[in-house]
């Protein structure tokens, strides 16, 4: 008895492997007379990043901190230790924002993103925006301003230049907006746009004030609450230095007109509006609530990238950490070291005035001869240093070189220019 049992485990054990070769030939067969797309080979290759300065208009090099932040394990984002990251964001957000408004948070999304939230919460289809285009940012504000139905109306201003408070009033008067966007970082031409009084201004022409400050926050001052901005956003890939993927944003409380003393709410703008906006996904009210800005209990509206609000936290952390006064200090003598390091290569900044020149984010003309392409290819390639040519209005007409963040040392201004004389040494500069 003791024997047979033994021979048959023998018998079973010798039948395994071929048990096991014979469904592995079943599985082969059938899956190839069911798969007709083959396993991709390049993603049975290991993922090669090369390391590379990115002193381009964005995003920025993220620096350990911040990486280690977003390779943190994931958590519900219903999570408590969650919704406390997001209380610390928004608190983080106010401060860089310098505002004490409720509706304060970051969506789920790039600088484009929020532009496209703000724009749909504020408008309905036949009302009336005013878009002060001097960039890309205007035109692409208006783009989507037209395809929520609004009756649109351009301000336009050479790539290079600013608009003054009399170019925006004769708008206002003109066109009777519920809306003025404005962009104060213009990144396609270098411009920081003024703000002081626009707010005052549009209030009492019954006209809300919406700003991009995309490229501009952290790195040039700004005052949402004092500058009586209603509703600011930025991103978190340039001074921020976070992965590109959520974005800041601010709804004020209310916009005051000083000409009557009455109090026109933002926020009840929104409620007012006859129809829900055309986003599920960017509707203000179900985001104020999700991230605990009307007082209700938290209630699930999509599934949030943790992770981008891990390092976005951090962003912000670092920022509060260095100090507001401190990071525009920095970034303004670092772009003031930079513009006369191009001076002296011979070379002519795009922005004549210099109290209009965005700190963030220089922008120089091609020099006569060369092409902006080999330039910006010869730093990648020998020096593995990003610029940028033009983008929109100034595509072929300047160079885009961004100190933004962790990226805004005097070293890196060094290095930039270092690259660049190299470049016009090296690159073919045309006889015509």
């Amino acid at each position: 008895m003791h024997y047979a049992v033994v021979l048959g485990a023998a018998q079973a054990a010798s039948a395994a492997p071929l048990r096991a070769r014979l469904l592995g030939m079943a599985r082969r067969a059938m899956t190839t007379s069911l798969l007709r797309v083959p396993p991709p080979q390049g993603l049975l290759r290991p993922l090669a990043v090369p390391e590379r300065l990115l002193l381009g208009p964005g995003p920025s090099n993220v620096p350990p901190r911040i990486l280690a932040a977003g390779g943190q394990q994931l958590l519900g984002h219903m999570h408590p230790e969650v919704l406390q990251v997001m209380d610390e964001i928004k608190a983080g957000i106010q401060y860089a924002f310098q505002t004490q408004n409720q509706l304060t948070l970051a969506i789920s999304g790039t600088g484009h993103c929020a532009m496209e939230a703000a724009l749909l919460n504020l408008l309905e289809h036949g009302d009336t925006a005013l878009v002060a285009i001097s960039g890309i940012w205007g035109q692409r504000a208006a783009d989507i301003a037209r395809r929520l139905g609004s009756n649109v109306h351009e301000l336009l201003k050479p790539p290079g230049e600013y608009f003054a408070p009399w170019d925006i009033e004769e708008g206002l008067v003109q066109h009777k907006p519920s809306v003025l966007f404005i962009t104060h970082g213009e990144s396609s031409t270098g411009v920081l746009q003024p703000l002081e009084g626009l707010g005052e201004l549009c209030h009492r022409h019954g006209c809300l004030l919406l700003v991009d400050a995309v490229a501009s926050l952290g790195g040039a001052p700004i005052f949402m609450d004092q500058q009586e901005i209603d509703v600011l956003y930025s991103g978190s890939q340039k001074v921020l230095n976070a992965p590109p993927g959520s974005a800041p944003i601010s709804f004020s409380e209310r916009a005051r007109s000083s000409s009557s003393l009455e109090l026109c709410f933002t926020r009840e703008k929104m409620l007012r509006r006859k129809t829900k906006p055309p986003s599920f996904y960017l509707d203000m009210g179900w985001l104020a609530n999700y991230w605990g800005c009307d007082g209700e209990p938290r209630r699930y509206h999509h599934t949030a990238p943790i992770n981008s609000f891990f390092s976005l936290r951090e962003g912000l952390a670092m920022l509060v950490e260095l100090g507001l006064e401190s990071s525009w200090e920095r970034h303004q003598a670092n772009c003031a070291q930079l513009c006369q390091g191009l001076h002296d290569l011979g070379l002519e900044l795009f922005v004549k005035e210099e109290k209009a020149r965005l700190p963030t984010i220089t922008t120089v003309r091609v020099p006569e001869g060369y092409d902006w392409k080999e330039i910006t290819a010869f730093l990648m390639d020998n020096h593995a240093i990003e610029i940028a040519g033009g983008l929109g209005p100034s595509v072929g007409k300047v160079l885009r070189i961004g100190l933004m963040g962790c990226n805004s040392t005097s070293g890196n201004v060094d290095c930039v220019l270092r690259a660049l004389r190299d470049a016009l040494g090296c690159c073919h500069r045309s006889r015509l």
